[in-house]
Parts: structure tokens; sequence; C-alpha cells
């Protein structure tokens, strides 16, 4: 059997949702067989930590766990089910009295009407179907893989490998649901889902704002002056851009259908493209002199109005 959830995250039973949920990306992200590749020792902890979670970090299996429902490895506990059925009964119930004691020879009948077993006189019984239970997988991805879409193969926590299509415009936190994929049902009942919970990286250039992405260019003193044709970063790769003469820090540029799309044609939304001048790092004598002449020449002041 399993360890005890709470002990594997490292949390008291009643820590909140969200202090379970910051332990479990921490011991995710330590021991993520992608940051360790080839540590078994490692793989096994995440593995570990993945079923604790499934566990403690869904609300109705935790409450079902502390009430002792539910196992560490999230199975129905078969005692809980007798003791719910019987502990309630009444006084004129037979398993209240001495002769009700006898009974408990034929405890196996309880159970196989229960399970679907068959009896020892040849009788049918019921089967009961239970769905089998969802297993919760945290899985990070790139950046440019969720605007544009990919196929990326993951490892479960009980080390089954399951090919994952990530749709293009796929947002952070978004949950990705493969039906059949959990846990295996009880008598003939169907499996539980795997619930891909995906949390996107970010962009060292590229920030999203819905379907739109937002970028900062830098250019360079004289494309900001005379104006220019500059090669812009977008996700689908790098295209030309037009800036015009006298283009200054904080203008904005918009390349239409450069955003993300959502799997519709058509419907990709904007690159947006915010300039920012820089000077060299260094300027030269050349530059210096031509500037000491102009400021001479020309009345500006860019902080005009700013006593006010």
């Amino acid at each position: 059997m399993a360890r005890d959830p709470y002990e594997v995250l490292g949390v008291n039973r009643d820590a909140s949702a969200d202090d379970v949920r910051k332990a479990y990306r921490k011991l995710a992200k330590e021991n993520h067989p992608d940051l360790k590749p080839g540590d078994r020792e490692a793989e096994e902890r995440f593995k570990e930590v993945q079923a604790a979670y499934d566990i403690v970090g869904d609300a109705d299996k935790r409450a079902r766990f502390d009430r002792g429902e539910i196992d560490a490895d999230g199975h129905e506990r078969a005692e809980q089910q007798f003791y719910r059925h019987y502990a309630d009964a009444g006084s004129d119930h037979p398993y209240h009295s001495a002769e009700g004691y006898a009974d408990f020879a034929d405890m196996g009948d309880i159970f196989t009407d229960l399970f679907g077993h068959a009896r020892a006189d040849g009788a049918r019984t019921r089967t009961v179907r239970m769905r089998g239970g969802d297993i919760r997988y945290t899985f990070d991805v790139d950046f440019l893989d969720a605007a544009k879409g990919t196929k990326r193969r993951i490892t479960m926590p009980d080390g089954r490998e399951l090919d994952l299509t990530i749709p293009s415009g796929l947002r952070d936190g978004q949950v990705l649901r493969l039906k059949g994929k959990g846990q295996p049902g009880l008598g003939g009942g169907p499996a539980g889902d795997a619930l891909i919970t995906v949390h996107v990286r970010p962009h060292k250039l590229f920030r999203r704002e819905g379907k739109d992405i937002h970028i900062e260019l830098p250019i360079a003193l004289h494309e900001a002056v005379l104006g220019a044709k500059v090669k812009v970063p977008t996700i689908d790769g790098p295209v030309t851009m037009t800036v015009k003469k006298g283009a200054n820090t904080g203008d904005r540029l918009r390349l239409r259908g450069k955003g993300v799309g959502d799997g519709k044609a058509g419907a990709r939304g904007d690159q947006h493209v915010t300039l920012k001048v820089v000077l060299p790092e260094a300027p030269d004598d050349d530059l210096s002199t031509f500037l000491s002449g102009w400021a001479e020449t020309h009345a500006y002041d860019p902080r005009r109005g700013m006593e006010d």
C-alpha cells in the first residue's frame, strides 16, 4: 500500500488546498524525469508525489480519504462499505443480536453480493459496477508548443506512457482529459480518466493576452529617426515590418493574424509590437559632436509640462 499522501507531500492534514498545491509543485519539479534523466530514485519519488497529489489534491478524494473511505492508493475500502451499511442499523437488526452473530459464518455471501463473486449454492448474485478513479497529472509545456500545438509523450504516475496532443492556443492551467486512461473500473465498470493540468512556461520574448501576443522590439536611433524595415520575431518565424520615420519608444505596431489560434481557421489573434529606442552602448565622437551642434539650434525638452 502507498504511503500516507500527507506524509509524501510533507504537509499537515489541515493544510489548505493552496499549501498542498505548492508542496506538490515543488516536489514534482525537484524530481521531474525531464530534469533528472536516468535517475531512477527521482523517477520513483516523482510517481509517489503524483499519486499522493491525486488523493489530497482532489477535494472529494481528500475528504473520502480523511473519512477512511478510500486508502492511500485511492481504492475503496471494502470494510468501510460493510461498516456504513450496518453501523446505523436499528436494534432489531439481526447483527445487533446474539443470533445474528451466528450468521457471520456466511460473511462470504455478503461480500459476494457486494462484489459479484459466485455463491457456493450456485445462485446468481448482482455485480456492482464502479467507475475507476481519475488520475491527475501536471505537465509543463514550452510557450511555442502551447501556442502552435504539438504532440508529446508523457509518463503517468503509474509508469504508463501516453501520447498527449497539445491543441494550438492552449492556455496556462488548462486541463486536458484523456478518457479511459485513469484507474480501471470495478466489476466491469468503465475506467476513469487522466486529467492533465498543463502549465505553460514563460517565453523570453513573447507575452500572451488572450489570443494576442505582445513583444517589445528594440530599434536603433537612426532607425527611429529615419525609418527602416526591421525583422520582427513571431511564433511562426521572423517577418519584416516597416518602422515609420520619426518613431519613438512606446509606439505600438500591429501584425494582424500573427497571434494565437484556437484550432479554427481564420481565428488567430494579432501580435502587438511596442518599440523601444536603444542608444549605442558607447556613443562615439561623431554622434556626440552631431548632437551637441543639433541641440544648440533646436529647442527640445521632453520633460516639458512635468512641473505642473
